[in-house]
């Protein structure tokens, strides 16, 4: 576990850029609409950018640093865990403290758009933390597959996916449900034990697809 913890040290320290771009976003981000984006939601871009140095920067660094596999992937995940609860503490306290101030102002956050806030908010934060895990794992899993047939195969598949589903009514019912499983809940054990399951079942492709990755 040491060598793994070393991992994550690694990891959090070369993920310094994406700490800086979502800061400045949260932020500098501002509207003058009647309506308006939580800036909290903005952090939700930390859990975007993270795979991408995770997967392209940090695998060949470590890899030439003698890391196994092994403790790179746990390290990834545990690294995931760690910011996605982190992620959903800042925006949680930000809905509650800093958001009822602008009162000239409707506020708009992810928390109440996907019905997780009706839970109370401790559940609501949980809500989000382990969809937001999911979102990393799966991010990186996609990540990592980029340099393989089946990485591009997997691209064609979502974007047929989204390009066929999108405009008949039949299949954008289906697409919208899923949506609604995995994001827009109000069931939040439900919620919850789905999230946790996606992202253990990407955690085993992620898994099969390092084996195979090479530097």
């Amino acid at each position: 576990m040491t060598a793994v913890f070393a991992v994550v040290k690694r990891l959090m320290a070369s993920n310094r850029i994406s700490f800086i771009i979502t800061a400045l976003v949260v932020v500098c981000a501002t509207s003058s609409g009647d309506v308006v984006l939580s800036n909290g939601n903005y952090t939700w871009l930390l859990a975007v950018l993270t795979p991408f140095f995770f997967v392209f920067y940090d695998f060949t660094k470590l890899m030439h640093l003698g890391t196994s596999k092994k403790d790179y992937f746990f390290g990834c995940l545990i690294g995931y865990g760690f910011l996605a609860f982190c992620i959903s503490f800042v925006n949680t306290v930000i809905h509650l403290l800093i958001e009822p101030v602008y009162s000239a102002q409707t506020v708009i956050n992810m928390m109440d758009v996907c019905k997780w806030t009706e839970n109370g908010i401790i559940a609501a934060g949980l809500q989000q933390m382990f969809f937001l895990l999911l979102v990393m794992v799966f991010l990186h899993v996609l990540l990592s597959m980029q340099a393989h047939w089946y990485g591009w195969l997997t691209d064609a598949v979502i974007v047929a996916v989204i390009c066929i589903f999108t405009p008949i009514e039949p299949m954008r019912t289906v697409l919208s449900g899923f949506f609604r499983i995995i994001m827009i809940n109000g069931n939040a054990g439900l919620h919850i034990c789905i999230c946790l399951l996606l992202s253990a079942a990407l955690s085993l492709g992620g898994i099969a697809v390092l084996k195979r990755k090479t530097l």
